[in-house]
């Protein structure tokens, strides 16, 4: 997860449904942190109850849910409401999720960090609930809010119900504000299954087939024998075959379809591909036949490459192909378009997120980019185009593996390659972020340069910020130069082991590794003669003469091999 951007989902509930204007206040509260997208608001007027949904940076999106509490705590007044849903505080409940580079844990202890916050600042009682959970029995919201707001006074005289941050006696505040659970747990994915058939009864069938719940446990196992209960009188149920999951059976009048509709709880235990494929499997065996799928809502974009990499491993294909690729992979082999058109940047949560950032040069078309380059202005510059270069020569590498990995004949190698060929795609990944990292890099040098120089201490400050900002300037490039560098591990494989007919292709990669390599090290060396910090400029050009000494001498075993080859064809 290091290189990837660490995005969490937040979902708080609040107490009102009803009043508008009182809902607006506090969605804004959110709408105004930059980093976060608003993804959906959710109003109940029967339940008196706001469902909010939003994404982003970590610190962002803790800050804005921090923020909205706040403004809940405001504008509504619990000793007035009445719902039909379970609550106990002007925010009800604020759980964290992990939707991609952070994990369930991080997101745990930013909850608990969170609930503290809340509990010092604003004086509101909190519970930590799910992976949050202090306390075993609390993973589960019901304790929490058992007895709901009504229950408070009695549960904070009780230390061993009271709230695990900000406990205190009953007072009137509390009276206006609640208590808040915070957490965190998994992202729960909602999808339906769609069969060949409009009978909810078998839809329901193929539901309980598969559900972790299962289906009630009947005499003689049979579909009509008496239903068995335990010593409790309670029913007692046969598990079905998937973990983590919630499922029924339904009839869609819009699509004259039925289907069988499932919450995943965890999609670490049961991805959708997983789940698919078992509910495809179950469909089968009572002679019907899963016809597509219907992703219900957003989901982290990951559910669906892992599901492309899954069906393109089952045809013994490459998965070192484009993320875009991927990503059309799991939608025709699941149907996700099925039903209506699927687009991926309308339904899965890191391309909404991308939706918002500003025009990027990778963005650009590759006239565009030159005509860029070639414009008077500094940026993008040498280490840019540096950066490109060794993404170009990681991409034709990349480029041999796949061919070699669908080359006929060569089935037995297929997986091998389509290892080489991920890898490819990740350092051809990392140096088109580079591409723009080194433009950014620069760009924060002459924003230094820019500061106020009145007062000595302005000018310290300013002093600070352009070696700091030189510093950063330098390391780009050198990460440039390393993942350039690994680049030829790559066209040295191929060039050996490819597909004899694209060994030219594996040397101009290295060509252009090197290119990368030495061109990215020059800016190195520019930028860390710039810092005042001469032990640390000596240590970077050190590392940068290291790498780039090793560079023509892997260049040229590359180059040698190729060569050969293309005498003895």
């Amino acid at each position: 997860m290091a290189n990837e951007r660490q995005i969490v989902e937040c979902v708080p509930n609040f107490s009102e449904g009803r009043n508008k204007t009182v809902i607006e206040e506090i969605v804004a509260e959110i709408k105004r942190h930059q980093g976060v997208k608003l993804l959906d608001v959710d109003a109940g007027e029967a339940t008196n109850r706001t469902v909010v949904t939003f994404v982003g940076d970590p610190k962002n999106v803790v800050d804005a849910a921090f923020h909205a509490v706040r403004k809940a705590a405001e504008v509504i007044d619990m000793r007035l409401h009445h719902g039909a849903h379970p609550r106990m505080g002007a925010t009800d409940v604020c759980p964290l999720i992990p939707i991609s580079g952070i994990t369930l844990e991080e997101c745990a202890n930013l909850a608990r960090a969170l609930a503290q916050r809340i509990a010092d600042e604003l004086r509101i009682p909190c519970y930590a609930y799910e992976a949050a959970a202090l306390r075993l029995e609390r993973k589960n919201l019901a304790v929490c809010r058992m007895g709901e707001y009504e229950a408070l006074p009695d549960k904070l005289a009780d230390p061993a119900k009271a709230p695990d941050y900000g406990a205190r006696p009953y007072d009137e505040d509390i009276a206006r504000t609640g208590c808040t659970a915070v957490g965190a747990r998994d992202f729960l994915l909602a999808v339906n299954f769609n069969l060949n058939s409009t009978s909810t009864r078998r839809a329901n069938a193929i539901a309980f087939d598969v559900r972790e719940k299962g289906r009630p446990k009947r005499e003689g196992d049979t579909l009509t024998g008496k239903i068995l209960k335990d010593t409790d009188g309670q029913t007692i149920y046969q598990p079905g075959t998937l973990k983590g999951t919630k499922a029924i059976g339904w009839y869609i009048d819009e699509y004259g379809i039925a289907q069988v509709s499932m919450n995943i709880t965890d999609i670490n235990t049961v991805p959708l591909h997983v789940a698919f494929d078992e509910v495809s499997r179950a469909a089968h065996e009572r002679g019907l036949r899963v016809t597509g799928t219907e992703l219900v809502g957003l989901a982290p974009k990951r559910v669906l490459v892992e599901a492309g990499k899954h069906y393109l491993k089952k045809q013994n294909r490459s998965c070192g192909i484009p993320e875009a690729d991927i990503i059309h992979v799991a939608v025709k082999s699941m149907g996700l378009d099925d039903l209506q058109p699927f687009n991926p940047k309308e339904k899965l949560i890191e391309y909404m997120l991308n939706d918002d950032n500003p025009k990027k040069l990778v963005d650009l078309t590759v006239t565009d980019f030159a005509n860029e380059t070639s414009r008077e202005s500094p940026a993008p510059g040498g280490g840019t185009i540096s950066a490109y270069m060794g993404a170009l020569a990681a991409a034709l590498g990349t480029m041999v593996a796949n061919l070699s990995a669908n080359k006929r004949g060569w089935d037995d190698q297929a997986m091998t390659f389509s290892q080489w060929a991920e890898k490819g795609q990740r350092l051809m990944s990392e140096l088109l972020a580079l591409v723009d990292e080194d433009t950014e890099a620069f760009n924060a040098i002459m924003a230094a340069f820019g500061l106020p120089k009145k007062t000595e201490e302005d000018k310290a400050a300013r002093s600070d910020a352009i070696e700091h900002a030189t510093l950063y300037a330098a390391n780009v490039p050198l990460r440039t130069m390393k993942a350039s560098f690994s680049v030829f591990e790559l066209c040295k494989v191929m060039a050996e082991q490819g597909n004899p007919n694209s060994v030219s292709d594996a040397g101009v990669g290295a060509l252009a590794a090197r290119a990368a390599v030495l061109g990215a090290g020059l800016n190195v060396k520019i930028n860390a003669g710039s810092l005042k910090d001469r032990h640390e400029a000596g240590r970077l050009i050190k590392e940068a003469n290291l790498i780039a000494a090793q560079t023509d001498a892997a260049e040229q075993e590359i180059m040698a091999i190729v060569e050969s080859k293309i005498s003895g064809l």
